[in-house]
């Protein structure tokens, strides 16, 4: 399944109402870090069709940035039937992004 772009048309609909847990991506286009997590996130995506996985542009969606209180990017973060089970920030490597998904 492919990364879904996230914005605040489609957030409540996609994400918030999501049967299958959900990874949120919070970066930006000028982001070192992000563009390192970007590829992991994209492989995620397509190798575990029981996730739903989305990316949030934090300069072209600031309201959404803010609802979760995103500081720092990139900010992930899991969400099971509407509610944040874990987030971090920084980059991390793709197993610990799993382990967030999964624990």
């Amino acid at each position: 399944m492919s990364v879904l772009k996230i914005n605040k048309n489609n957030f409540d609909s996609e994400i918030m109402k999501s049967e299958k847990p959900v990874l949120l991506d919070f970066y930006a286009d000028w982001c070192g870090p992000c563009r390192m997590v970007s590829p992991l996130v994209d492989e995620i995506a397509e190798e575990n069709p029981q996730y739903l996985v989305g990316k949030v542009n934090v300069d072209e969606e600031p309201e959404l940035a803010q609802t979760f209180g995103v500081a720092s990017i990139p900010m992930l973060a899991v969400i099971k039937n509407g509610k944040i089970v874990n987030q971090s920030v920084g980059a991390r490597p793709k197993a610990q992004i799993l382990a967030m998904l999964e624990g």
